[in-house]
């Protein structure tokens, strides 16, 4: 059973004004439950369909659907409140003086009781794991503090449609993973999730469905696996094959694995795949 689309955007153009078009004629469906890494180089798009997708920006033609509905003017607000964006500059979402202050801006902006509010700041410090931080000033935090931070704004919010705008930027390895942990458990809660990358081997990791922009427009569309063993399709995206994917190919050359074996997306898989391999 097909899940149903929740967003859609269709034959979407849009121009900054300059003259050239950042977003040429692009047509995307987003499925409750999806995992989407949308992937491509600086310039190709990304962010502006993002912002599009979130009402922030209004395309010049083409039409933006949520579940179903045409969104106008009149229905911007609606449209935030279920798509929630969290850009990639922390410093640019977070405005009030403490962690608890800055969640509870937007829960308290849809003008919902306080016990609501005291609930869903509770609810989106936790699973941030920030409630040991709620009284610091946000921008005194580390990076990966404040990326929580922006993040949790946002689940207060109860989206169901979230949007992370370059979310492994400037993060080091460690926090990457504890957002990796933070994702799966968004996954876990029902939330629809998009997210552009340039970490084609986080994308590879996460993602179920890879999108690829180009010049404005969507080049590729498939599960992540089909899109990033293409080497057309990494070619025109200017990605370059995940290194799980590199270690894969040099496993099946030695002979070690056999052309048919299914890939890996990380190490564990890698390992029961060695043993079952040497079991046999």
């Amino acid at each position: 059973m097909m899940e149903e689309i929740l967003l859609q955007a269709e034959n979407l153009s849009y121009s900054y004004g300059t003259g050239s078009k950042a977003l040429h004629d692009v047509s995307l469906s987003v499925r409750k439950g999806e995992k989407i890494a949308v992937l491509g180089s600086n310039g190709a798009g990304k962010s502006t369909c993002f912002l599009n997708l979130n009402g922030v920006l209004i395309p010049d033609t083409g039409t933006i659907r949520y579940k179903g509905k045409i969104i106008g003017k009149k229905d911007l607000n609606e449209l935030r409140r279920e798509v929630g964006i969290v850009f990639q500059d922390a410093d640019n979402q977070i405005i009030a003086s403490t962690v608890s202050a800055e969640v509870s801006f937007g829960p308290m902006n849809l003008r919902l009781s306080r016990e609501e509010v005291k609930q869903r700041v509770e609810m989106a410090l936790k699973s941030m794991n920030l409630m040991m931080l709620k009284d610091r000033p946000p921008h005194y935090l580390s990076g990966g503090e404040k990326k929580r931070v922006s993040i949790a704004d946002i689940i207060a919010m109860e989206p169901e449609v979230i949007i992370f705008d370059e979310p492994t930027a400037s993060l080091d390895p460690v926090n990457v993973e504890i957002l990796t942990q933070v994702l799966d458990e968004m996954t876990k809660m029902g939330k629809t999730l998009l997210i552009s990358t340039h970490d084609v081997d986080f994308a590879y990791k996460w993602a179920d469905r890879a999108v690829v922009f180009a010049g404005g427009t969507i080049i590729a569309d498939g599960p992540v696996t089909e899109i990033l063993t293409s080497n057309v399709i990494l070619t025109q995206g200017n990605l370059k094959k995940p290194v799980l994917m590199e270690v894969y190919d040099s496993l099946v050359k030695c002979r070690i694995l056999p052309e048919m074996s299914p890939y890996f997306r990380d190490t564990k898989e890698l390992n029961q795949l060695l043993s079952r391999q040497y079991e046999g």
